[in-house]
């Protein structure tokens, strides 16, 4: 059996080889581990939330200079000034990137730009009345995503539940997002309706990731049951918006008070510093290579999928095994085989 078994059409559309997207994760998904994935036939993208344009621009033309296979830059509109998001665009569209991502409320206007400049659009989403608001903005395609998922999580459902459910209900291609970082969860994916896998915690835990070396740590030793769902690292974001991490001394000090923790009402203390910026206690900035202070106190994103994360491949090797582990599990599936390990 080769790759092309688990070719959908989802690959056609994005022009990937393999059906694992890489998630555009803010500050960790840089040039180096978006042109990584493209280059080794997944699909990369570029977090380039909040960035200035000079930066995202910069970033573009690195991707480039590294490869000649499709890719995305990922926005979030509901969380971006709407001057910066309009300069973000301008850049992405005059670059002609092929494809544009974007997660938390659907706007309308974003959407219709990108396609009018001829970009595909992807679309992350948490509920069903959300897929249904991208698929009418306009979106390409659908990023179903669970609760198990790292970082922002826009909604309260299984991603098992919700993939099937979108896969029903949409007439768009859906990816799966949420737990999913091994063949068998491809696999599992692909038999609930979906056409290939989003994953986030996967390629952060690998060599071109942006990420600090202490958050890389922080994924390797800890487990699903590790993480926590809280609305504490709020800063920077719009209320009511909590995000999956791997449990430190601040969620700890909470107790069960996860949630109610409003971003105006939180001490504004600077507690590390990236590139010349100042990085406050409870913002949603997660330490990168260039981040330097209290690295324990800012948010390690993780989902439940950390629990399947034990190396540090490169992006290419994650993808290899990943495809190596589906074709296993196909096998297992044929022969009635016993679950072993891949």
């Amino acid at each position: 059996m080769s790759r092309h078994r688990l070719r959908t059409p989802l690959c056609d559309l994005l022009g990937c080889e393999v059906p694992i997207l890489q998630a555009g994760m803010g500050g960790v998904a840089r040039a180096e581990l978006a042109a990584a994935v493209a280059e080794a036939g997944g699909f990369g993208m570029l977090g380039m939330v909040r960035e200035p344009p000079e930066q995202i621009a910069r970033e573009i033309e690195a991707v480039r200079a590294r490869t000649d296979r499709s890719f995305a830059v990922n926005l979030i509109p509901a969380a971006t000034d709407p001057a910066l998001l309009a300069a973000e665009l301008d850049v992405c569209l005059a670059a002609q990137v092929p494809a544009m991502c974007f997660f938390w409320d659907v706007v309308p206007e974003a959407v219709a730009r990108a396609r009018e400049a001829g970009c595909l659009v992807l679309h992350q989403v948490g509920t069903l009345k959300a897929a249904q608001a991208a698929e009418a903005a306009g979106a390409d395609v659908l990023i179903a995503q669970g609760i198990e998922a790292g970082g922002h999580v826009h909604g309260q459902t299984s991603a098992l539940v919700l993939v099937e459910q979108l896969a029903r209900a949409c007439a768009l291609p859906v990816v799966a997002s949420g737990g999913f970082a091994s063949g068998a969860g491809l696999v599992a994916a692909l038999a609930l309706g979906a056409e290939g896998i989003h994953c986030g915690t996967a390629f952060l835990a690998t060599r071109e990731s942006f990420a600090h070396d202490h958050h890389k740590r922080k994924v390797l030793e800890a487990r699903a049951e590790d993480t926590v769902l809280t609305d504490l690292f709020s800063l920077n974001w719009p209320p009511g918006a909590p995000v999956r991490v791997i449990g430190n001394a601040l969620t700890d000090a909470i107790g069960g008070t996860l949630f109610g923790h409003h971003p105006e009402v939180l001490p504004p203390e600077v507690i590390a510093e990236d590139d010349g910026r100042p990085i406050l206690r409870y913002s949603t900035d997660s330490p990168l290579r260039t981040t330097t202070g209290d690295l324990d106190a800012m948010p390690a994103f993780a989902g439940h999928s950390t629990t399947l994360i034990d190396d540090l491949p490169t992006a290419a090797e994650r993808i290899a095994t990943i495809m190596a582990g589906a074709e296993a599990a196909l096998a297992r599936l044929e022969t009635g085989g016993r679950n072993e390990r891949v």
